[in-house]
């Protein structure tokens, strides 16, 4: 067990306890998470490498409170937004608030904070090795990524549930992408755009991914059985009744 650091107010220990998280966050950003020592992150903070130990206990501890303290929101967020989607019955307008729904939350982030650390960061996570074995993406991000597939199959009943789940995927990618990027679009662009500038960054990539999604289906891919047509009383659609009409012949001409 560490040493306990000398009594300190508990203003002081919260300001501490968050300058330890944002400097971290920092930190694992640039160096990853082995690539960082408990010694650099105390530095970074400017506090003792005792009280790191004291708060987290080890380095895997430090990098845990820093997704905890950043999920939340975007958890919340995401929650939200496909709650807005879900209230929309035209399936091409839901679609659009889906992926919308899905992106908004780091995009802003980023935009607000203008540091791409924490972008970099769930990146890593989401792609490294060791990530399955420390489990936060299952932890934190598992549930929300499992209740955007299941809006997903509601604004797309045409589509097979492994249509779905890669449309899902490549959507994470372009997001942790763009989330990644440290300043070569903007380079590349000669400045025309920027992963900061959140307004430009949402439409642009809601517009394209949307029409992905939408238009993205293998040549020959088999379709899911024909959703029925029943429609309830009282004016509102279900099934194929909230499915544009263009949409519903073309699930009937596959499924024949």
């Amino acid at each position: 067990m560490p040493p306990k650091p000398p009594k300190r107010a508990p203003e002081a220990e919260a300001s501490a306890r968050e300058r330890i998280l944002a400097q971290a966050e920092r930190v694992f950003g640039e160096c990853g998470f082995d690539g960082a020592s408990m010694r650099q992150l105390a530095e970074a903070a400017g506090v003792p490498l005792a009280l790191v130990s004291y708060h987290f206990g080890s380095k895997e501890g430090v990098y845990r409170a820093v997704f905890v303290r950043r999920a939340p929101v975007i958890v919340e967020q995401r929650l939200a937004g496909l709650a807005i989607a879900m209230s929309e019955p035209d399936l091409d307008r839901r679609l659009e608030l889906v992926v919308k729904a899905l992106v908004f939350p780091m995009l802003h982030l980023r935009a607000h904070d203008r540091d791409p650390s924490f972008g970099r960061l769930l990146a890593n996570e989401t792609t490294e090795s060791n990530s399955e074995r420390r489990g936060i993406i299952q932890e934190l991000f598992d549930p929300i990524a499992c209740a955007v597939v299941e809006a997903l199959r509601s604004a797309l009943p045409d589509r097979t549930e492994t249509e779905i789940w890669w449309a899902y995927h490549f959507m994470l990618g372009a997001m942790v992408h763009i989330m990644r990027d440290v300043g070569r679009l903007e380079r590349l662009s000669g400045g025309l755009c920027r992963p900061d500038d959140e307004a430009a960054a949402v439409r642009h990539m809601v517009a394209f991914l949307t029409a992905g999604v939408r238009y993205g289906r293998p040549a020959g891919e088999p379709g899911p059985p024909p959703v029925s047509t029943t429609k309830s009383t009282g004016g509102k659609k279900h099934a194929a009744g909230d499915i544009p009409k263009r949409r519903r012949s073309a699930a009937r001409g596959r499924a024949g």
